[in-house]
């Protein structure tokens, strides 16, 4: 239709608004830039970045050519980042409106970065292995094995912060050696020498074992204080049993010569007996027989002091993991392993030929169908019975065997080992194509499980009605205990929680003690573990009670035991276990900021880091990262040379007079600096070196803060759309395995869009990654 049809149709005063919408529509990129952005850009940004002035040496007008001017991506980028940020224009300068702003915002995303609200980019993930968290939950999941990847294999690489990253997960032959061994390992672990026939096994949990009269528990032994804890186990017959404690020693990070003496007895009869020393193992075990009578018998762990260590030396502390109790062993009583029983889904095998053969088809079909996350075709079903045959005909050898080798083999083959979905035209950028539902099943039981997909998911995806149902199925998979991973390896990774446990620092030299033994006193290694479990506890709490996701930085609460409350100096707290803390006295806690993990992974080894606390807060909260630093900026330790102990702030006045530091320091500092009364071991002070400590700051967008209350107020509240932008960026990145890029701005805005039409909770935020286009499709590459 013409619009010299059009016009003659409309009213005198209904046609010039028809004209306008019009020239708008077929006005072509060039027109508008001239007419309707360079004004705005000449308005705010020209005084710095025109006119042969290039402050951050990024100039807005050095270009000959216009169409590719307005083609450059990477000129655009930046100034679309920093708008939407707020960062630019500075806040002392005049500022765009709130539509001169979105107009900008969207000139950029429409013409030059060229994207359609309606048709997101979904880009491509690259094929990739299982890292190890993967691989280990996997062979739990598929055969129920307890297999300590961290001891195999070596730490994956990172990518965008995480370590399921598509582009770094690549697999060398040394890794490739690992995984052949590693499946023998795990198969034998599932299939013992009679698996079948195993006789029962009972765990009890350190724990569980308590000390008369006091709250001592199998937890925590300090090898100074001779102790003695407990627990009564039922013993269901008569016989003899074997009994092994697993443990861990802890409270030095360097040798000592301190020592205990360990005394493990059950029934009244001594299992064995062991010197304890300075051991970096993750678990060590001590194992021995005893016979019991039926009925409940007392299992007892002795520790008593044998040498004590130098005065410079840290003391050591015992911590039980658990006991295992296996018996009668004369084969009285027998059960299935766990592996056999997960395997073997009708028992024993048949006795005939053919009937062994059928057997280890369906088999094959249950379990492999599951660990190649799609339905098996006949031919690899054929091979793989073929091997159970092969074997199980071989002089000595079993069904068993037969079953073992079958499964060792797909374990180390590449349809378990990587990630694949077939892309149709993989090279042809323009092709988008949805997942099939295999792959969907697969995305999603990784992202929230950290695994291989259920059966339920499998059988949805058979029928292709899993995207129909994700909703049902997301909120099952919630509740599902397993989905605890996703909160321990997205926490762990976003907000560097898991570091807390290992970060080096010298709780000596911040608490300013004369050694390292009274150091530990105050800090141990227990409260590392309690503040991780803290802020993983935080984010559970938002996750399962569908609560706002900016009450991650505004809690008025948290999650805490006695020794941590003790130690962040809040009242009233009893007991072991971590619970919910009401915080309203205590305006300084609360919400992420405030905790343990993140004031002691952004300090130094000996002091507080204004800069890293600053830094951590752009990256991981806000989304607005600084710049990389010029080369050779000076120290910070080189500050405030001449001035007795200055603090903190004094030193970052000194540092930022150098002019090559002071923009990006002008982003970072304030917000340190607004957390500088937290040490760097999380205690909250009010002094520094005898001089009271000034909290207060003003963020780069302008806002004002006079101590960390407010500054979570802010973060919280008026920054509270690029918390969702930034959280929405760090949990996609996660869940697809690739860094967002700057064609995933469509799906970041209707994330947001999503959580603020849902008062930000943050499970809409992860229904809403289920339901993007970059989780359900995928296109070519280049």
């Amino acid at each position: 239709m013409s619009v010299s049809f059009i016009v003659p149709l409309c009213s005198k005063i209904a046609a010039p608004l028809l004209l306008a919408s019009l020239s708008i529509a077929f006005a072509d990129p060039q027109s508008t830039y001239v007419k309707e952005i360079t004004p705005l850009l000449e308005k705010y940004c020209y005084d710095c970045h025109a006119d042969g002035t290039a402050k951050g040496k990024f100039s807005m007008d050095d270009f000959k050519d216009l169409s590719a001017h307005l083609n450059d991506q990477k000129h655009w980028l930046p100034v679309w980042q920093n708008l939407r940020s707020q960062i630019m224009p500075p806040w002392d300068k005049s500022q765009p409106n709130l539509a001169e702003r979105k107009q900008l915002l969207a000139w950029i995303e429409k013409d030059v970065f060229k994207l359609d609200p309606a048709n997101p980019d979904p880009g491509r993930v690259t094929i990739r292995r299982l890292n190890r968290t993967e691989y280990q939950n996997a062979v739990y999941d598929l055969l129920g094995v307890e297999y300590d990847t961290r001891e195999i294999f070596p730490a994956d690489d990172t990518g965008y912060g995480f370590d399921n990253i598509g582009s770094v997960l690549s697999l060398s032959p040394m890794m490739m050696e690992k995984y052949l061994a590693a499946a023998d390992e795990v198969v034998a672990l599932a299939l013992p020498e009679g698996a079948a026939a195993q006789v029962p096994r009972v765990e009890i949990l350190g724990k569980n074992f308590k000390a008369r009269g006091s709250e001592v528990t199998g937890d925590w032994l300090p090898f100074a204080q001779k102790q003695s804890v407990g627990f009564n186990q039922e013993i269901l017959r008569d016989g003899d049993y074997q009994i092994k404690v697993e443990y861990s020693i802890h409270g030095a990070a360097e040798a000592t010569t301190d020592e205990a003496r360990l005394q493990v007895s059950a029934g009244g009869m001594q299992v064995g007996e062991i010197s304890l020393g300075w051991d970096q193992r993750r678990v060590i075990d001590l194992t021995g027989r005893v016979t019991l009578k039926a009925g409940a018998q007392p299992f007892e762990i002795k520790l008593s002091p044998a040498k004590r260590p130098l005065p410079s030396e840290e003391e050591l502390s015992l911590k039980i993991q658990r006991v295992i109790v296996q018996g009668p062993l004369d084969g009285s009583q027998q059960e299935f392993a766990k592996g056999y029983r997960m395997i073997f889904v009708d028992g024993e095998a048949p006795e005939t030929v053919s009937g062994k053969d059928r057997y280890a088809r369906k088999m094959m079909r249950s379990f492999v169908s599951r660990a190649f996350r799609k339905p098996l075709d006949e031919q690899t079903i054929d091979r793989l019975a073929a091997i159970v045959r092969d074997v199980s005909a071989q002089p000595g050898k079993t069904f068993q065997d037969g079953i073992k080798a079958a499964i060792g083999t797909c374990l180390a083959s590449p349809r378990f080992l990587f990630r694949v979905e077939i892309q149709p035209e993989p090279n042809n950028r323009s092709k988008i194509v949805a997942l099939d539902e295999y792959s969907l099943a697969s995305r999603l039981s990784f992202f929230l499980w950290g695994s291989v997909p259920d059966d339920e998911l499998l059988s949805l995806a058979f029928h292709t009605k899993l995207r129909a149902d994700l909703t049902n199925q997301v909120d099952r998979m919630l509740k599902d205990p397993r989905s605890q991973r996703m909160e321990r390896n997205f926490v762990g990774q976003w907000l560097q929680a898991r570091d807390v446990e290992t970060v080096a620092l010298s709780a000596k030299t911040i608490l300013e003690l004369g050694s390292n033994r009274e150091a530990a006193k105050i800090f141990d290694s227990r409260l590392r573990s309690d503040m991780l479990r803290e802020t993983e506890m935080l984010f559970d709490f938002v996750l399962r009670q569908n609560r706002p996701a900016e009450e991650l930085i505004s809690a008025r609460y948290s999650f805490l035991n006695e020794r941590l409350a003790k130690f962040y100096g809040v009242d009233g707290v009893v007991g072991e276990e971590l619970k919910p803390v009401d915080l309203i006295e205590h305006p300084e806690r609360g919400g992420l900021l405030t905790q343990g993990t993140f004031l002691i992974v952004t300090s130094n080894p000996t002091r507080t880091s204004a800069v890293k606390r600053g830094l951590f807060v752009l990256d991981n909260l806000l989304g607005m990262p600084a710049p990389p630093p010029p080369p050779n900026v000076p120290k910070l330790a080189d500050a405030g040379v001449g001035k007795v102990n200055p603090t903190m702030r004094e030193k970052m006045e000194i540092h930022r007079k150098n002019p090559e530091c002071r923009n990006c320091h002008a982003r970072m500092d304030p917000i340190g600096l607004g957390l500088e009364n937290f040490n760097a071991l999380g205690q909250f002070r009010t002094q520094e070196h005898g001089k009271p400590i000034d909290a207060s700051g003003k963020l780069l967008t302008g806002e004002g803060f006079a101590d960390v209350a407010r500054l979570k107020e802010i973060l919280a509240g008026k920054r509270k759309q690029d918390f969702y932008r930034c959280l929405a960026e760090k949990l996609l990145t996660y869940a697809i395995g690739r860094g967002v890029e700057y064609y995933d701005a469509t799906t970041i805005n209707q994330l947001i869009d999503r959580m603020e039409k849902n008062q930000g909770k943050l499970r809409e935020l992860i229904q809403g990654i289920v339901e993007s286009a970059p989780f359900q499709k995928r296109r070519g590459d280049d």
